[in-house]
């Protein structure tokens, strides 16, 4: 393989929707670009791409495939993104490291969800995209329909580079409005004459012409002044005031493609090149806000976007190299620990296949072995530079279950394979609750979480079970109460002794502390000796007031009765919840000279605390989450339906390039599974993210099944 400088490289993204053929353009590129010879299919299961054997099995991208392909002295890396929202975490891996995105888009369908989905990652991320629309040589392809959705839902402006001739399934051929010439295939390889523009066709070619000079013009004075003077542009001053408006994200090129009859792919790729943002036109920005630049002659320093585990070759560590010239055996420095690491060999890949090199220039992308701590999001840089660079954010997850070994006897080979999963996936989250007591497993979306399940089951032979996770509720109190409580114990010897009042109200936001209260009907003024804050790892907070007089109950007690309180606090009285936003007051007690010790006073604080819990209007809280859907506004209605049968509230509606998107807050209890039920309301058609937003008071009805449930529960017990 020949080295390429940095300004002859292209990195590109593959974006889309599920099914719009994206892993078979891709195939075509490759062989456009030599690296294969033979184009496979995902039917056939022998695409570069899509070469897991998951992917194999569901017949759709899972993970994101690094490729490559060397075309008219280019090299093309080429990353090949999942089309569904469950596997997002490979796109956006992949617009961290492309500076350029290909939005495929399925001409039987127009614009999707998922498309739009996909434009607003890129749109956020920065990434100029051209739109190819694919499947131009199927039954029920529509390239008109195909533009109207475009003109709805994206507000930057088409450009139509190419129309179809003979749409449908005799497709074989287009119009190319910027070179002036009909490009007609001969065959299913791609094999392509060019010939002069059929007459009745010169029309709709000159007519697009004169938009494509129009907009070119837009975007460069010196362009814009010919323009005025000589009502034209050349095909190269065009491709230049294109190439400016692609790069700021406001001008969307439209090319037409059957990528299965590899028809229009190269012409893609050959305006790709001319147009497309090179590395050594771009900076990163690291953690402390450097910019570093794209450049042969400067330190070398690699981010590692993504960690994979290969069986012949152990864990596999992808890169790109964001400065410098890197080096086989060279050694670099993570800055944030100063561990040394040394690239033992370069490779560049292909879907599985990986081919040896010396060295990549900056810009360039590859993967290395064997690093002992190669993990996605790390920075890798010469010594001494302090280089690390800005961490890839994933999106949160949007759907949660608990996990389980069938054996109890897998449960900690099932943690050792979760977390191998989790290095290679970061969309994926595990955690063991304490305050569940359960394994939670997080992710994307339902189909995410089953291909979790398959691959724990069949690459690591580890029978497991999801079920709903429990809620964590919180426990609090609504007005104030007081009780006495005696520990008393008497077994021979030493006994046990200890008796604590206190007095508990809730803490609530903008109310002030008082320390006057109504105590068995007589007005009391609390002497507060000493007053502690505590912020409560779950939320909340817990505030202990000394307010002992007299010497009732020794001050080294005092951590005791903490103790005490803190450990109800953890399971609370009413659903074995943790308890928060509680102000504790101890103002009398007593204590025996011999028999109290510390047991005594954590019990009878214990004890105390349940009771005045008890008897302060306790109150359950559960989590509250944000979600906002995007959804295509005939499923607006069964949408809203849905949620209000889910004690959603509905906080707002708005309309969005063509979809609508509907805002509610919703209890985490009524989302389990909820992309599932929300892909079958839509046909699969809208999409959602959720956040957690606060705590509130479940109602009345809930409540009162809750503690039902609870009640059950400790009987079985």
């Amino acid at each position: 393989m020949k080295e390429y400088s940095t300004k002859d490289i292209r990195n590109v993204v593959l974006i889309g929707s599920a099914k719009s053929g994206k892993t078979t353009l891709s195939e075509a590129m490759l062989y456009e670009g030599k690296v294969i010879a033979r184009r496979g299919t995902v039917e056939d299961k022998n695409t570069v791409s899509d070469n897991e054997e998951i992917e194999k099995l569901k017949q759709q991208s899972i993970f994101a495939t690094p490729m490559y392909a060397e075309f008219m002295g280019t090299k093309f890396n080429i990353i090949d993104a999942p089309g569904s929202d469950d596997f997002v975490g490979g796109a956006v891996s992949a617009f961290k490291v492309c500076e350029n995105g290909i939005l495929v888009v399925n001409a039987q369908q127009g614009v999707e969800v998922g498309t739009e989905i996909f434009a607003r990652y890129a749109g956020r991320y920065k990434i100029p995209i051209i739109i190819a629309v694919n499947q131009l040589d199927t039954e029920k392809a529509d390239w008109d329909l195909t533009l109207n959705s475009m003109k709805e839902v994206f507000e930057k402006k088409q450009v139509v580079m190419q129309f179809p001739v003979n749409t449908g399934a005799s497709f074989d051929g287009f119009v190319d409005v910027l070179k002036m010439k009909y490009y007609h295939f001969k065959d299913a390889n791609g094999t392509r004459e060019d010939l002069d523009i059929p007459a009745d066709l010169q029309a709709q070619a000159d007519d697009l012409r004169q938009q494509l000079i129009e907009t070119a013009a837009e975007f460069d004075d010196v362009l814009m002044e010919k323009f005025f003077e000589e009502g034209t542009l050349t095909e190269e001053e065009i491709g230049k005031g294109l190439g400016l408006g692609i790069r700021r994200g406001e001008v969307l090129p439209v090319f037409c493609l059957s990528a299965k009859k590899d028809i229009g792919v190269k012409r893609l790729m050959e305006f790709s090149i001319n147009t497309m943002v090179s590395p050594a036109e771009t900076t990163s920005l690291t953690k402390n806000g450097k910019e570093i630049e794209c450049k042969q002659d400067a330190p070398t320093s690699l981010f590692i976007y993504k960690t994979d585990v290969e069986q012949h070759l152990g864990e596999v560590s992808y890169f790109k190299v964001m400065s410098g010239k890197l080096t086989e055996g060279q050694d670099l420095e993570n800055a944030e620990t100063g561990d040394r690491e040394r690239i033992s060999a370069i490779y560049v890949v292909a879907g599985s296949k990986k081919d040896k090199v010396t060295e990549l220039m900056a810009g360039d992308m590859g993967c290395t072995v064997k690093l002992r701590a190669g993990k996605t999001n790390m920075t890798l840089s010469q010594p001494g530079t302090g280089i690390s660079y800005e961490q890839i954010v994933f999106p949160a997850s949007k759907y949660r279950c608990a996990i389980k070994a069938e054996s109890q006897n897998d449960e900690t080979k099932l943690g050792e394979a979760l977390g191998k999963i989790v290095a290679q996936d970061p969309t994926v989250g595990v955690e063991y609750s304490k305050e569940l007591r359960q394994t939670i497993l997080s992710g994307q979306g339902e189909q995410h979480i089953n291909v979790v399940k398959w691959r724990v089951e069949e690459e690591f032979g580890i029978k497991v079970e999801l079920f709903a996770p429990k809620i964590p509720y919180r426990e609090t109190i609504t007005r104030q109460a007081n009780s006495t409580y005696r520990h008393k114990k008497q077994s021979g010897g030493a006994g046990q002794f200890g008796e604590v009042s206190m007095l508990i109200c809730p803490i609530v936001e903008g109310v002030p502390f008082t320390n006057k209260f109504k105590i068995d009907g007589k007005e009391l003024t609390l002497n507060v000796k000493s007053q502690e804050t505590y912020e409560l790892e779950w939320g909340g907070k817990l505030e202990f007031c000394n307010c002992v007089v007299g010497g009732a109950i020794d001050t080294r007690f005092m951590p005791a009765i903490l103790k005490g309180i803190n450990e109800k606090m953890t399971e609370g009285p009413l659903t074995g919840s943790y308890a928060r936003d509680i102000r504790v007051f101890i103002y009398d007690g007593k204590m025996h000279p011999v028999d109290s010790n510390e047991i005594s006073f954590v019990l009878a604080a214990r004890n105390a605390f349940k009771e005045s819990f008890r008897n302060a209007g306790p109150k359950i809280m559960e989590p509250i989450y944000n979600v906002e859907i995007l959804t295509p506004a005939e499923y607006m209605g069964a949408c809203m339906s849905d949620l209000q049968n889910k004690r959603a509230v509905i906080e707002g509606m708005s309309a969005d390039r063509g979809f609508q998107v509907l805002r509610a807050r919703v209890p985490l209890a009524e989302l389990y599974r909820y992309s599932t039920t929300l892909s079958s309301l839509t046909s699969g058609s809208a999409t959602f993210t959720m956040t957690f937003a606060d705590y509130q008071a479940v109602p009345g009805d809930v409540q009162t099944k809750l503690l039902a449930e609870y009640a059950a529960q400790e009987e079985d017990e």
